[in-house]
């Protein structure tokens, strides 16, 4: 019973974070830039992110999209450390990243979870986010590597665990974030995992 009262919490974080994880930000957001025309999911890549937004419906509605999906990462992880303390800001963030990738509204068709694992780490690793985003311009600025976007998002997924690690064994300050514990790297894990998922299932698909 006791277990099963603190468990109670961050199973709530859990489900919160998945639900606020599945709004479809660009689904609303594209049918009100085109007047309904417009489906992201049979569009461009048919991927309904910040970057097929982008591309389809311009940089203005894309950068909405993009921003929105930020914005879930970071309210999931916020709303988890209020129903479940420290643990249930990483539980809360990494449960939006699944639900914006695997959202059950829509047959588990979703984005690739890059930009909600951004509002993941602002709210949960604030100390690291300067260092994440930097990895991924420098890489994304590589004219030599294909695939880019996928090439960063590697290389900032690996970078954002083991800073993780690095600032919870040495109990480095986080700014606004959670006390860093061995939660921050599991969760960033986990988030890195499914966005890695989601991106070799969309190559397999387009292949």
């Amino acid at each position: 019973m006791q277990m099963a009262g603190r468990l109670s919490p961050v199973v709530k974080a859990a489900a919160i974070g998945y639900l606020v994880g599945t709004f479809p930000t660009a689904d609303l957001v594209a049918r009100r830039a085109s007047g309904g025309l417009i489906n992201l999911r049979q569009s461009g890549t048919g991927n309904p992110g910040g970057a097929n937004a982008v591309k389809v419906l311009g940089k203005q509605a894309g950068s909405v999209v993009i921003a929105g999906d930020i914005a879930k990462g970071a309210i999931a992880s916020a709303i988890g450390a209020v129903v479940a303390g420290p643990i249930g800001a990483h539980v809360g963030g990494t449960s939006s990243v699944i639900g914006h990738c695997y959202p059950v509204w829509n047959g588990f068709r979703g984005g690739k979870g890059v930009a909600a694992s951004v509002g993941q780490c602002l709210a949960t690793f604030p100390a690291y986010f300067p260092i994440d985003a930097a990895v991924a311009v420098v890489t994304v600025a590589v004219p030599r590597w294909k695939q880019r976007a996928f090439a960063a998002t590697v290389v900032s997924s690996v970078c954002w665990v083991l800073g993780g690690v690095v600032w919870w064994r040495r109990k480095l300050p986080n700014v606004w974030g959670p006390k860093p514990t061995l939660g921050l790297p599991l969760a960033s894990a986990i988030s890195s995992a499914v966005i890695m998922r989601r991106f070799i299932a969309e190559s397999a698909q387009a292949g």
